[in-house]
């Protein structure tokens, strides 16, 4: 078991890429804690985790909420005396032209996806820092590295993203603690669902491997990550889209 009695914080684990991380790391031999705001989905997962004898929590946490977010990181480390791993997983999309995209629009993904990456992080870097030890791996995606038609909110957001894992990855890396994104293709998610057919098709076609991403391909980068196997990566941004963007 790879990650035997580490404790791990998900966030939007209660669905898609999150949930099948979840699920992973519990087979790996972890202590799994889901955060998501989707309560009834939280719960699900959290039956599912205790269904393969997992030691798991799950709190309703909305990310862009400090106090929210304390709550569940103090309760974490209450109940498991650590944490080992913090995946910032959750994320929203709200696309538009940039003639079009509201200011709503650009503000709820600025602060899902950037602050509560910010939030998150800096509720758990200080317990890591008393500890000497961690994992923080944040979600990133194609479109932080090469941009989108469309999402100027959700590809700034994704490229923050990056930023902050170098920048963190430089300040906590002599402390022990390991600061890596990933950044997924097209993964088949209830994110992607919104997306029409003929764009799906388009990007089966144009990734090398054939096919679109499973959640299952994104959580085996996140365990890989979070492993002792990867003691010596540090600041970097795997790609996890079937090779779309050679």
């Amino acid at each position: 078991m790879r990650l035997k009695d580490k404790v791990a914080i998900i966030t939007g684990g209660a669905k898609g890429i999150g949930k099948e991380t979840a699920l992973l790391f519990a087979r790996e031999g972890a202590k799994v804690v889901i955060c998501d705001f989707d309560e009834e989905a939280g719960h699900n997962t959290l039956e599912e985790l205790k269904a393969i004898g997992a030691a798991a929590l799950f709190f309703k946490v909305d990310v862009t909420d400090r106090a929210s977010v304390q709550a569940m990181v103090e309760a974490t480390k209450k109940e498991f005396g650590r944490i080992d791993i913090l995946i910032n997983n959750a994320g929203i999309t709200s696309d538009a032209l940039l003639t079009k995209m509201t200011e709503e629009q650009w503000d709820k993904v600025i602060a899902v996806n950037l602050k509560g990456v910010f939030n998150c992080t800096q509720a758990v870097a200080p317990i890591m820092l008393e500890q000497g030890s961690g994992v923080i791996l944040n979600a990133s995606s194609v479109v932080g590295v090469y941009g989108n038609i469309g999402q100027t909110n959700y590809a700034a957001t994704k490229a923050g993203v990056i930023g902050m894992t170098k920048s963190w990855a430089k300040e906590l890396g002599r402390k022990g603690i390991r600061v890596n994104a990933v950044a997924p293709g097209f993964i088949l998610t209830d994110m992607t669902a919104k997306v029409p057919q003929k764009i799906l098709d388009m990007m089966k076609e144009k990734t090398p491997l054939g096919r679109l991403g499973l959640p299952q391909d994104v959580a085996a980068a996140y365990l890989f990550l979070a492993s002792d196997e990867a003691s010596y990566i540090n600041g970097q941004v795997l790609g996890v889209d079937g090779g779309l963007m050679i």
